[in-house]
C-alpha cells in the first residue's frame, strides 16, 4: 500500500480516461488511495489505469456510462470488489458544447442534462449509502464556473453545471453532521481537449486564429490563460483529505487567477 494522506482510502473517478479526471486519479492515487477509474470508452480507461499500476499505485478501470442507472450499479459491484470500500467519489464525467439557444436541439439539451447532471445524481447515489453509515466519506462534483454564472451560446451546458452545483448544495445540507461531505469545483476553462475543441468550434464559426479565438474564450470567463488538468486535481484532493472535513457544500470557483480564483 502506497503511503499518503489518503492510505488505505478507497476511491472511484468518473470521466478518468483523460484530462481532467486522469490528472484527479494520478492525484489521488499519489496521496495513497486505490483508485478504480471509469470511463465509457474502455481502451482509454484501461491505459489510464495501466499507466497508474507501472508508477506503483493500486488502479482498475471499469468501463461505465453514467447516464445509465444499471451500468452505474454494475459499476458500484466493481468498484467494492476492487477496493473494499469507496470512501472517496469524484463525479468528473461530462460533456460541453456550445450553441446559439435557437440552434440547440431538444436531444442535445437532453444528452447535455445526462451527462452532466443525471450522471452525477446516479452516482452519488449510488455511493453515499455506505459512505453516510460508515461515519466517512467525500462526494467531490466537478462542475464549472458556468455552474456558478451564465455565459453566451451555452445555455444547455450552463443549466446542467447549475443543476450540478444546486445538488452538491442540497445533498450536502442532508449529509451535515454524518462525516460526509459534499462539495464541487467550479473551473473556467481547462487546458484539455474539450477546450481544444471549443477553440475549434470558434475558429471554424468566426474565421478567427488560434490565439484571437483563445483571448476571446477566455474573456467570456475573466482568465488570464487556461487552467491546467493538474490545478483542478490539487483542489479535488484537497476537499478529499481529512483536514477538509469541516468543508461542505461549497462550490469552490477556479479563473486561474490565485488560489481558488
Amino acid at each position: 500500500m502506497r503511503k499518503g494522506p489518503l492510505a488505505g482510502k478507497g476511491a472511484v473517478v468518473t470521466g478518468a480516461g483523460r484530462g481532467i479526471g486522469a490528472a484527479i486519479a494520478r492525484a489521488l492515487a499519489r496521496e495513497g488511495a486505490r483508485v478504480v477509474l471509469a470511463a465509457r470508452t474502455r481502451d482509454e480507461v484501461e491505459r489510464a489505469a495501466a499507466a497508474l499500476r507501472e508508477d506503483g499505485a493500486e488502479a482498475w478501470a471499469s468501463a461505465c456510462d453514467v447516464t445509465e442507472e444499471s451500468s452505474v450499479q454494475a459499476l458500484g459491484l466493481e468498484a467494492r470488489q476492487r477496493v473494499g470500500r469507496v470512501d472517496i467519489l469524484v463525479n468528473n464525467a461530462g460533456q460541453a458544447a456550445s450553441a446559439p439557444l435557437h440552434r440547440i436541439t431538444l436531444e442535445e439539451w437532453s444528452r447535455m442534462l445526462a451527462v452532466n447532471a443525471t450522471g452525477t445524481f446516479l452516482c452519488t447515489r449510488e455511493f453515499f449509502p455506505d459512505m453516510r453509515a460508515r461515519g466517512f466519506g467525500r462526494v467531490v462534483n466537478v462542475a464549472s464556473i458556468s455552474g456558478l454564472e451564465g455565459a453566451r451560446y451555452i445555455a444547455h451546458y450552463c443549466a446542467a453545471k447549475h443543476a450540478v452545483v444546486g445538488f452538491t448544495r442540497a445533498v450536502a445540507a442532508e449529509t451535515e453532521g454524518t462525516g460526509v461531505t459534499v462539495n464541487a469545483v467550479c473551473p473556467a476553462y481547462v487546458d484539455t481537449s474539450m477546450t481544444e475543441r471549443t477553440l475549434s468550434n470558434v475558429e471554424q464559426r468566426t474565421g478567427m486564429t488560434r490565439d484571437e479565438a483563445l483571448e476571446a474564450v477566455l474573456g467570456t470567463s475573466g482568465q488570464s490563460r487556461l487552467i491546467s488538468a493538474d490545478e483542478v486535481a490539487d483542489e479535488v484532493v484537497a476537499l478529499c483529505r481529512e483536514e477538509a472535513k469541516g468543508r461542505n457544500g461549497e462550490a469552490v470557483p477556479m479563473r486561474g487567477t490565485g488560489s481558488h480564483g
